[in-house]
């Protein structure tokens, strides 16, 4: 199974993209990955599908920056938990830590090495893939983004000794100026960000270590899903799919590096189907949604994935007895 990584990875592709002259929309599906993705930021999807769209997005746009431009206004929030965790932390250093602790949660396929010498501390992303492909853009991509993070704990002011990468230079370093600053390095043996120990003794300037903890717990539960089962991941992925009205089996089969055929053999070995585990969430979301009165039930429909409020009918008849409004007309004056 590829290594997969958070939808939140394209976060702004749609505005970079046509900013270069695409059509997003085309290009995330022709990588392979679903639109879903794109609007979805902790729907997990093909890591080594992404950095396809990295490469072939720069290639198309006949610019060499492509991913780098992708990281210029990267916040926390686009690690999701894992970027509260990081703001946490009493200091920058302890954040770094943080995140390199529990990145495993934002993409398997991506680490952080730390490392000191003399004085400085080495920050390298590494991404991996199983097989050797062109990684210009991801590695701009992962070092653009860690730079963001470490203006954010340090303040816009902050400069790191250099930024290096792997690769040769830019035709023009106009773009890497303008996000990362003057003290860039090209040829060198790791992309990384190169900064004085003593910066990261400063402290975060919005710790909180009673948040910390809990959010901590949290990212210890979620640590311990990812040993959950083919039907948890398929109901993972169905819930979050449902209304986005792409929630079919090879969407899903996309998101989890396997085929569709994989997806019901393991379901069948587990006792249940494909079908079921959406019938079941069907089920969980009408209850929860009808029981709230202020809620228009003129929204169910799109909420269930169905294509059009007369598909939504006819299996809430054929599951209920009745329609939508008596179900709840009931339940309203069965409370009364």
């Amino acid at each position: 199974m590829p290594h997969l990584i958070r939808g939140a990875c394209l976060t702004d592709y749609v505005d970079v993209a046509l900013s270069v002259g695409l059509e997003p929309y085309r290009m995330v599906e022709a990588a392979g990955l679903p639109r879903a993705s794109l609007n979805v930021p902790d729907l997990k999807i093909s890591l080594p599908a992404f950095i396809h769209l990295l490469e072939t997005s720069a290639k198309a746009a006949k610019i060499d920056n492509f991913g780098l431009r992708l990281s210029e206004k990267r916040l926390l929030s686009n690690l999701g938990p894992v970027g509260l965790m990081v703001r946490e932390q009493p200091t920058v250093r302890k954040a770094m830590e943080a995140l390199a602790h529990h990145i495993g949660l934002h993409s398997d396929g991506i680490t952080l090495r730390i490392e000191e010498r003399d004085g400085l501390v080495v920050l390298n992303p590494v991404v991996s893939t199983r097989r050797s492909v062109p990684m210009r853009q991801a590695a701009e991509l992962s070092v653009g983004v860690l730079f963001r993070i470490l203006r954010i704990c340090l303040g816009g002011a902050w400069k790191p000794r250099f930024v290096s990468f792997t690769h040769n230079p830019p035709k023009s370093l106009d773009v890497h100026l303008r996000i990362l600053g003057s003290h860039v390095k090209f040829d060198q043996t790791c992309n990384a960000i190169i900064c004085r120990l003593r910066d990261l003794e400063k402290p975060m300037p919005a710790s909180d270590p009673v948040m910390a903890r809990y959010i901590k717990q949290y990212l210890e539960f979620i640590g311990e899903r990812t040993t959950a089962t083919t039907k948890d991941k398929v109901r993972e992925f169905v819930s979050m799919l449902l209304s986005a009205s792409c929630c079919s089996i090879e969407h899903i089969a996309e998101c989890m590096g396997v085929d569709r055929r994989t997806i019901h053999r393991r379901l069948r070995r587990e006792g249940t189907t494909f079908s079921s585990i959406v019938e079941d969430v069907r089920t969980e979301i009408v209850g929860r949604y009808l029981g709230d009165p202020t809620r228009p039930i003129s929204l169910m429909a799109q909420m269930l994935g169905f294509s059009a409020q007369s598909a939504f009918s006819r299996w809430f008849q054929d599951r209920y007895g009745c329609t939508a409004s008596q179900w709840r007309a009931e339940r309203e004056g069965f409370e009364l």
